[in-house]
């Protein structure tokens, strides 16, 4: 009678944890075993990919393919452990943000189509000046008109500059204007009357410390069922 010899079972019937756990190795997983470790230096550790159709795992010794061709891991000193890191991320790791007092100052324009508010923050978003259309006697309908948008603008370009804020000694809170944000929002009457003032006369020494526009009209995705359509006659 001949003696029986052990057999092992396929590779695909094998778990991924069993295979590594048993005493005696499978003969195609011998090249994975025996296989030398790599360094930083030489490139990213090598990676397994296996057949769909239960075939043993093979070694893949490509670099992954969303690595640029031009990449280059950061070099080790063998006696320093720490590697030097590119000077690629170096740039975006010592980034920081201004700081709120060197912020510049933010006008900020509200024009809806009942009212206009003009707002005038600090450079940390502490209001100065806030104003709209019925501080200057405007009342119901008549708030919403181009003509009290534009008398409200003119009043605010008069207030900033007998304030002093546009001097480099003005001593008051939030400091002197040295940069200006102008930040619209909605498409009411006064936007248009808002605008107009600053490209005009009455903004001449205001539209010089303007640095940016913005507009920060709020946007609608889904949300809500918007009221019904108003019917008259």
């Amino acid at each position: 009678m001949k003696p029986r010899i052990h057999q092992l079972p396929p590779l695909s019937s094998i778990c991924l944890s069993c295979r590594f756990k048993s005493p005696q190795p499978h003969p195609n997983l011998t090249p994975l075993l025996t296989q030398p470790k790599r360094s930083l230096a030489t490139g990213p550790p090598p990676r397994l990919s296996s057949s769909p159709f239960g075939q043993a795992s093979t070694l893949v010794d490509k670099q992954d393919s969303f690595l640029p061709p031009d990449f280059a891991p950061p070099y080790q000193d063998p006696n320093n452990p720490k590697p030097k890191s590119n000077a690629n991320f170096d740039t975006a790791l010592t980034y920081k943000a201004p700081r709120k007092k060197d912020r510049p100052h933010r006008l900020h324009i509200y024009a809806t189509r009942h009212n206009c508010h003009i707002t005038l923050t600090t450079g940390s978003r502490l209001p100065l000046l806030s104003l709209s259309a019925g501080n200057l006697g405007f009342r119901k309908a008549n708030r919403g008109t181009y003509d009290a948008a534009y008398q409200l603008a003119a009043f605010m370009m008069g207030k900033i500059n007998g304030s002093g804020m546009l001097n480099e000694e003005y001593p008051g809170k939030g400091g002197p204007i040295r940069g200006l944000e102008v930040v619209l929002r909605d498409f009411g009457p006064g936007r248009e009357a808002a605008s107009k003032i600053l490209l005009g006369n009455e903004g001449r020494r205001v539209r010089e410390k303007v640095v940016a526009v913005m507009d920060s009209t709020r946007l609608k995705h889904g949300g809500t069922r918007s009221p019904k359509p108003r019917r008259l006659g």
